[in-house]
Parts: structure tokens; C-alpha cells; sequence
């Protein structure tokens, strides 16, 4: 049987048009194993008959045919034929195209990622009767006060860049000063396990080495600035340090107590100051100084100019409130550093008196109240107002930890915190 070949149109043949002007190729039915391979592929793709691998690699490399001459000074334009667009040209350059049906993803950067656990297992009660039942080997969830008491725990336990100074003044005597100084410095020292200092800044004789323990020495600031060279020196060591300061050995923090010449002949200068800072810094995270009652003296103003943090303690009694707002607003006069740290000062209101141990039941009344407005007060001028309830503990001998009350405790352990917010 003699097959019959179709004519073709000549290579350089005019492109066909119909009536409306648009393109119309020649009939090449039943023609296909005459036709260029890549157009035969085509053709054959497009009735949906399948294309093997290799015919596929074909018909990817192989040149567009029949291209439409576009106008003068226009890009060359793709023939589209049956759904597939052929490659763009232009001049005797090919764009290369992706295989169909691959689409391009970008890889990520392996740190964008991490296969670690960021949250941590939230720890079951531990306290009340949530606690009971979980010791019991039932999980029971922790109380919101347990977990804003946690939440401040972590606060207090933070090690910070650099050491903080924590300053504490009121130019009134009897405002609860050192018992504040000592209650910090034992909750930063007991949580934060780095050394922390608490200093006595009175410009002759102060408490705080009457109301904690003392060393093996009668050892005062004098005595450590006369040794500061040695101390500042390469050769020195946290260890030479016992020789000045006194260890309290429950509540993990020193003392450096003030000069007690009963002479009372010297005052602390600025720069007596200055170099006794110099050495705290070197071998402490953590300095909380206590004050005397003149905002004007040398060694009060200068103590300010090293202070990170400002603690205003009052009790509830009026002058006491008002001597700090005094305070207060001295330093607010004052501008600049000074006035910053009075803006972003914690004020400590204890609900205490100057009276001793054997507050009746009408005097605490009476002291709460007067807590109540003085807080109230407080609160618009300051950055945080914290509230310590009365405790026979606190009010005369040694101070200690351990021996307040619960509720004490978990209100300078809340004092604390406020303080640890202004580092």
C-alpha cells in the first residue's frame, strides 16, 4: 500500500490567516513521523497520549518552532498551543524554563529553627492545701499566690550586669531605715546567691551594726578605706575582706559598719565615699547603703551620685511621711540623676509606730489606717508603693530573717522584688 505525503508549506510561505485576521496552521493530520520531533511531541502531548521520559528530555531541549513575528521594536512573543507556553526568545538567546510540573521552594536557614523545649515543666504545688495534696503524689496546679510568689523569687534571684547600688533614705530618724537595709539585703543575698553588701552610710555613728551580727573584729568603713590600696590592689582576694566587714551567717550577707569613735570627731567625705565604693564594687554584686538623716552632708550627696536605685521607708506616723515626701522632693529639685531616682523611687510603708513590742490590738488598728492614707498617698509620685504589716520581730535586737512571720516575709520578699524592677 502506497502511504500518500501531505504537502508542506515552503519554509519562507506567508503565515496563514482566516477571514478574522487570525493565525491558522496548516492541517499536518496523519503527518506526525514527518514533522520535527519536538513538534510531533507536542502535538501528541496535547491529545493526552502519554510521552515518555526521554521524549519528555526532548521536547524541554529541543528549539521553539514557528515563532510569531512580533512588530517593529517589540519583544518576541511565545506561541501558546494547547495550554503550554513555549519559551520566550529574543535574538538567538533561550530563557531556560522549569520542567512542568516542578515548583521552586526555598530552602531555610537552619537557624531559623531549634529542636530545644523554650517552656519548662510548671512545678506542682507547694504550699496550703494545694501543697498537701501534692505531697500526697497528687499534681495538683500551684495558686495565683503561689505563682506571683515564684514570679518574684525569680526577680530577686537575677544576677545583673554590673553591680546595683540600692540607696535608703528618709532625713527622718525612727523611719524603719536599717530594718529595710537588712531585710534586703537578706532576701537578695538568701535568693541571688552572690555577695551582697550592706553598708552604713551615717556620717558618725549608725545602727546597723547594732542590729546585726558581728564579726571576730570591730573592724568599720574608716578601716577599710585605710586598706584600699591593698584591696583595690592585683595581689588582694574576697577573703582579705573578713578583716572589714561582718558576716551574717543566716542571711549570707555583710555588713560594713559605720565609724563608731565616740569621739564622734570625723565625718565620712565624698571621697571617703568614693573609694569605699570603688573596693564594694570590686568584690560585690549588690551594695544596699543605709543613711543618716542630713540630705546636705558630703557623704549623703555623694552616696546618691553612685545609687541605681532609690528606697524610701516610712512608717505610719505622719512626720515620718512627711519627711520622706521632703525627701522626696529635695532630690526631684535637685534634677537630672537625682530627680530620677526620686520619680523611680520604691516607697516602703510599714504599718508600724514608735511603740515597743506591745501594740494592742486599737494601736494596730489605728496603724493601718494611717498606713492606708500615707500608701494612698504615695502612689502618684512614686513607681511602686509596697506594704509591710507589723512584727514584734522587727522592732527591737537583732534583725533576722527567719524570725518574721510569714506574712512579713512575704511582703519584703514583694519589697524586694519592686526594688530588683529598677535595676
Amino acid at each position: 500500500m502506497t502511504r500518500q505525503v501531505p504537502d508542506f508549506p515552503a519554509a519562507d510561505a506567508p503565515n496563514r490567516t482566516n477571514d478574522a485576521g487570525e493565525r491558522s496552521d496548516p492541517d499536518t493530520t496523519g503527518a506526525d513521523e514527518f514533522q520535527p520531533p519536538s513538534r510531533r511531541l507536542r502535538r501528541q502531548q496535547n491529545d493526552g497520549e502519554p510521552v515518555s521520559s526521554r521524549e519528555a528530555g526532548y521536547l524541554q531541549a529541543a528549539p521553539p518552532p514557528n515563532w510569531v513575528k512580533p512588530a517593529d521594536g517589540a519583544a518576541a512573543a511565545p506561541r501558546v498551543a494547547g495550554g503550554i507556553q513555549e519559551p520566550r526568545a529574543t535574538g538567538s538567546e533561550q530563557e531556560p524554563q522549569p520542567q512542568e510540573g516542578v515548583q521552586a521552594r526555598r530552602r531555610r536557614d537552619l537557624r531559623e529553627t531549634s529542636f530545644l523545649v523554650t517552656g519548662s515543666a510548671k512545678e506542682p504545688a507547694t504550699k496550703g492545701w494545694r501543697g498537701v495534696l501534692a505531697k500526697m503524689g497528687l499534681r495538683v496546679e500551684p495558686s495565683k499566690e503561689e505563682l506571683a510568689e515564684r514570679a518574684d523569687v525569680q526577680l530577686v534571684s537575677q544576677h545583673w550586669p554590673g553591680p546595683r547600688t540600692v540607696a535608703v533614705v528618709n532625713r527622718k530618724g525612727g523611719a524603719n531605715k536599717t530594718p529595710t537595709v537588712v531585710m534586703l539585703s537578706a532576701i537578695l543575698a538568701r535568693y541571688g546567691g552572690g555577695p551582697v553588701l550592706a553598708w552604713d552610710n551615717n556620717e558618725s555613728q549608725g545602727t546597723l551594726g547594732w542590729r546585726t551580727e558581728q564579726g571576730p573584729h570591730a573592724s568599720s568603713v574608716l578601716d577599710l578605706v585605710d586598706s584600699s590600696s591593698k584591696l583595690l590592689s592585683p595581689e588582694s582576694n574576697a577573703a582579705d575582706l573578713a578583716h572589714y566587714v561582718h558576716h551574717q551567717a543566716a542571711d549570707k550577707f555583710d555588713v560594713l559598719r559605720s565609724d563608731e569613735n565616740e569621739e564622734g570627731d570625723h565625718e565620712v567625705t565624698a571621697e571617703e565615699v568614693d573609694i569605699a565604693h570603688r573596693v564594694a564594687c570590686k568584690y560585690y554584686r549588690l551594695i544596699v547603703m543605709d543613711s543618716g538623716n542630713t540630705s546636705r552632708s558630703a557623704n549623703w550627696r555623694r552616696m546618691i551620685d553612685h545609687t541605681n536605685q532609690l528606697v524610701v521607708p516610712v512608717t505610719a506616723m505622719e512626720d515620718r511621711a512627711e519627711a520622706a515626701r521632703l525627701t522626696l522632693q529635695t532630690l526631684a529639685a535637685r534634677g537630672d540623676h537625682e530627680a530620677e531616682l526620686a520619680r523611680n523611687a520604691v516607697v516602703i510603708v510599714s504599718e508600724s509606730t514608735d511603740a515597743g513590742r506591745g501594740m494592742t490590738g486599737e494601736a494596730r488598728k489605728r496603724a493601718k489606717i494611717e498606713a492606708d492614707r500615707i500608701e494612698t498617698g504615695f502612689r502618684e509620685f512614686v513607681r511602686e508603693v509596697v506594704r509591710i504589716p507589723y512584727d514584734p520581730a522587727l522592732v527591737n535586737g537583732p534583725i533576722r530573717f527567719n524570725a518574721l512571720q510569714p506574712a512579713t516575709q512575704r511582703a519584703w520578699l514583694r519589697a524586694a522584688a519592686a526594688v530588683a524592677r529598677g535595676f
